[in-house]
């Protein structure tokens, strides 16, 4: 977990218009800045067929989007038929660390949008955060290609004491280390479990489906991409999603 770069600057607050901003935007990772969702889905098949299972059912697959490294391999050793011991779990994630972290060093696709709508964030002075369910040793290469420059602080998977998504614990975490209100903050992610922990930690989400459909909610607002939003955007969606 990485701690706050600079501290918040309140002329941050408004546009010169008048229009408020967000004290921060909180980004989920995987399906939401980076397409890595279908680097999981080879890595996944390819560890079912090592426990020497069938393919992984569609159901399956996408309840396990937004979950963090332990669940995951809880849940592949049950549909494989295979013991599910402290032991079990953790060669698991070993050998899915490996095989992921192998793909996300040779290719990661940016969402469509994401990569200008973090500029846009970061340009106007926005603190940011990242905050995923992967664990660091893969987010750190991830970050080679999305850009540490873009965060003021991560928050990974394998540093919530296992309160993960969709516990609300990552994302109060991280406005937390921002010094900043989640209720001011807006969320960008794509999953079921991920709305469900930004939503209750109080934030606005900006939900954007990858891989399989996430419901409405209270505090959040589903577009189809994230092409076309900038600051000015998240303003807007802050306004809508509190008022």
């Amino acid at each position: 977990m990485t701690r706050p770069s600079r501290q918040p600057n309140p002329a941050h607050g408004q546009e010169p218009d008048g229009s408020s901003l967000p004290a921060a935007v909180l980004w989920d990772m995987d399906g939401t800045l980076i397409d890595s969702e279908k680097l999981w889905d080879v890595s996944l098949r390819e560890l079912m067929a090592h426990l020497g299972a069938a393919e992984l059912r569609q159901e399956v697959r996408e309840a396990l989007i937004g979950s963090n490294m332990r669940h995951t391999c809880e849940v592949l050793l049950a549909e494989a038929d295979r013991p599910i011991t402290p032991a079990s779990v953790a060669e698991t994630g070993r050998w899915l660390t490996e095989r992921t972290r192998q793909l996300f060093a040779t290719d990661l696709p940016w969402r469509p949008g994401a990569r200008e709508a973090l500029a846009s964030v970061r340009a106007g002075g926005v603190r940011t955060a990242l905050v995923t369910s992967t664990e660091r040793e893969l987010t750190e290469v991830a970050l080679d290609t999305i850009g540490r420059e873009f965060f003021d602080v991560t928050v990974c998977g394998d540093e919530v004491d296992g309160r993960n998504k969709p516990d609300p614990w990552p994302y109060l975490s991280a406005a937390r280390l921002l010094g900043v209100d989640p209720r001011r903050c807006v969320a960008v992610e794509d999953s079921v479990t991920g709305s469900a922990s930004a939503e209750a930690a109080g934030c606005v989400v900006l939900v954007v489906p990858c891989d399989a459909p996430v419901p409405s909610g209270p505090r959040r607002i589903l577009r189809d991409s994230l092409v076309g939003v900038d600051i000015r955007v998240f303003g807007e969606l802050l306004a809508v999603g509190v008022g």
